[in-house]
């Protein structure tokens, strides 16, 4: 097989657990590379917490800049409490929510997949979980998080006004539409949009401009509408009633969330964020694992490498343009998990416990 042409791959460890998780993602892309004949050529920068101590700011231009000139970036974790006393505007987090602006990552996809080698990990009942495979895709650079104005301001009486703004426009609606029901069409053809249009105008907005355009370029899709309250609870009474999940920042936030509790672990799913494809046909990218820094495990190699393992995954499917891989790396996985290897996250009787680099290595064992 031919080499290639060099992909950049931007590595940012980050915070608590996220540079034991990143470093074994480096040992499956140095693998491709070596095993391959794939020519991947990585980097690895600070950022969060990290950045803030080497550099006092969460994130510098450099890195910001490389950022820009990758095929894909992949995160480990960003904050801890280490850094919980900063002004708001300097906290390790702003880093993400930077580079999700400024990259113009609008998309977020958080699949939701209960392990079959996992259902009994789960907090609900087998037979409500087993076999469930859910996407949920959520706008990521507008609403609560980023309107304006925002603050916290003084009022009358010596107290304070702390100010969010939620809105969105036609455009941006539209666009993370198009997303979702772009993929409804390579899955089960189905979308629930989720708001909140009982009492928010934006609500009322984001339902009428998602069902304008499945009118308009997507009669076949199979659209319904339900308010993100009770999403929440059909997520528990009955999640396989869900393929694809729409949602705006704030809901897609908690309901994705919510949906990675129904399979047992955190520690197993990843995201990736998605920008527009230029005309070249590059795509800003930025993946990383559901899971956060988990500052209470750092340092000791009993994290779970396998939602950032899986995120590489996502990468190879989406930026790279590397499906066969993305599917082996996937199947790897999966048999890790069926020769009974568990770390501590997700251990259950009569499996065997291991450590992080255990299973970064059990996985390449399968690689090959």
């Amino acid at each position: 097989m031919n080499k290639t042409k060099s992909r950049k791959i931007l590595l940012l460890p980050g915070d608590g657990i996220g540079p034991e998780v990143v470093r074994e993602v480096k040992k499956i892309i140095e693998w491709f590379n070596k095993n391959k004949s794939l020519d991947f050529s990585f980097e690895e920068e600070l950022i969060g917490g990290a950045s803030i101590d080497a550099n006092k700011i969460p994130i510098t231009d450099e890195v910001f800049y490389k950022s820009l000139e990758s095929d894909a970036v992949i995160l480990g974790a960003c904050g801890g409490p280490k850094w919980d006393n900063l002004e708001f505007s300097k906290r390790p987090e702003r880093a993400l929510l930077k580079l999700r602006k400024e990259l113009k990552l609008f998309a977020n996809l958080r699949p939701a997949i209960c392990f079959k080698q996992l259902v009994d990990s789960s907090s609900l009942k087998p037979e409500i979980v087993s076999g469930l495979d859910i996407m949920i895709v959520r706008e990521l650079t507008g609403g609560i998080y980023f309107g304006e104005p925002r603050g916290i301001e003084p009022i009358e009486n010596n107290e304070r006004r702390g100010i969010n703004t939620h809105s969105y426009t036609t455009g941006e609606i539209q666009r993370i539409a198009r997303v979702a029901f772009d993929l409804a069409k390579k899955r089960k053809n189905k979308v629930t949009s989720c708001e909140k249009s009982n009492v928010m105008e934006a609500g009322v907005l984001w339902r009428e401009e998602v069902q304008a355009l499945k009118d308009k370029e997507y009669k076949k899709v199979e659209l319904n509408h339900m308010l993100a309250d009770n999403c929440a609870m059909q997520l528990l009474r009955n999640p396989k009633q869900f393929d694809i999940i729409l949602a705006d920042n704030l809901f897609g936030d908690m309901l994705s969330d919510e949906a990675a509790m129904l399979t047992g672990s955190l520690g197993l799913l990843p995201s990736a964020s998605l920008g527009l494809r230029d005309k070249k046909g590059k795509i800003r990218s930025l993946y990383e694992p559901v899971h956060g820094s988990a500052p209470d495990i750092a340092g000791k190699n009993v994290a779970n490498p396998i939602a950032t393992i899986l995120s590489l995954s996502m990468a190879l499917r989406y930026s790279l343009d590397l499906p066969k891989e993305a599917d082996l790396l996937d199947a790897s996985v999966q048999t890790v998990l069926d020769d009974g290897l568990r770390t501590k996250d997700i251990m259950s009787v009569g499996k065997k416990e291991v450590t992080t680099t255990d299973m970064g290595d059990a996985i390449i064992s399968k690689l090959k």
